[in-house]
């Protein structure tokens, strides 16, 4: 992301990168590919970050499901990650008792998941997370930990469609950057604590190659906005995660810094429950 992850383009590969209009199907295609080409390379980098081959991270500070329980006790349930990345979170919960699949865009992310030997296994998917290959209310529960929404311009289309296949009463739990994080540049320096956007703004952040066409494309929305959309697809806010930074963690992460992360939130986690009935 933006501010998640480490840019691994060079600038000879870059045409430009910055704020513009970048569409639902072509923001799509363009992170299908930039994920394709960049899974290897991001699991191997930040094996650690992400909790290992079999842990549960919900953000780059370091809040693990052990500790936080924002899906609360697993064991039998039919469970969803979209946006899967390496799988994981999805293999952490399938060791707890969790019937899971994990659902990506990327087929290259999905080839480069490793199951340690004597892990439980786990289905794989490659779907767009708007258009999920499930039936209606067949799922208990359903989360992604930064995954899918940031790389869709219409989030509120996935939020729909997790409406859709969770049971009434099931849980929809997803990390984002924070949209805060939106005002300000990139840097995990003194530079990244000075405002230098509107956060009202909601114009995507674009890469493009040398033709102008989008290669990359992540897209903000304001928490007001988040909660609109997922009031519209039928669910509940139970509560807004914003992990602090752990004062023992001093690694930089891309954006994630000791330094910003002392005083500014990098990171919010939507903790939803789909309502008992939903509209037509």
């Amino acid at each position: 992301m933006r501010d998640h992850q480490a840019r691994e383009r060079t600038v000879s590969d870059l045409g430009d990168a910055g704020y513009r209009a970048a569409g639902a199907e072509e923001t799509v295609r363009a992170n299908r590919s930039w994920w394709d080409g960049s899974a290897v390379g991001y699991q191997e980098e930040h094996r650690g970050d992400l909790g290992g081959p079999d842990g549960f991270v919900w953000c780059p500070e370091g809040l693990r499901e052990d500790d936080a329980h924002l899906l609360g006790d697993v064991r039998g349930l039919r469970v969803l990650e979209v946006g899967a990345g390496g799988a994981q979170c999805s293999r952490w919960l399938a060791g707890r008792g969790a019937q899971v699949v994990a659902t990506d865009l990327s087929a290259g992310m999905l080839r480069s998941v490793q199951s340690p030997p004597g892990s439980a296994p786990v289905p794989l998917i490659q779907c767009d997370a708007r258009i999920l290959p499930f039936a209606d209310g067949s799922l208990d529960a359903a989360f992604t930990a930064y995954g899918a929404v940031p790389f869709v311009a219409d989030p509120g289309r996935i939020y729909a469609e997790v409406a859709r296949v969770l049971r009434p009463g099931g849980r929809w739990v997803f990390a984002i950057t924070h949209p805060i994080r939106w005002a300000f540049p990139d840097d995990p320096g003194p530079r990244g604590l000075k405002a230098t956007r509107s956060y009202f703004d909601t114009t995507p952040y674009v890469e493009t190659d040398r033709r102008g066409v989008v290669t990359y494309a992540e897209h903000h929305r304001t928490l007001g906005e988040q909660v609109r959309l997922l009031s519209a697809a039928g669910f509940r806010l139970v509560d807004l995660v914003e992990p602090t930074w752990p004062p023992e963690l001093r690694r930089t992460w891309g954006g994630w810094s000791p330094r910003r992360g002392e005083i500014i939130p990098g990171t919010a986690i939507f903790v939803c429950r789909r309502e008992d009935e939903l509209e037509d």
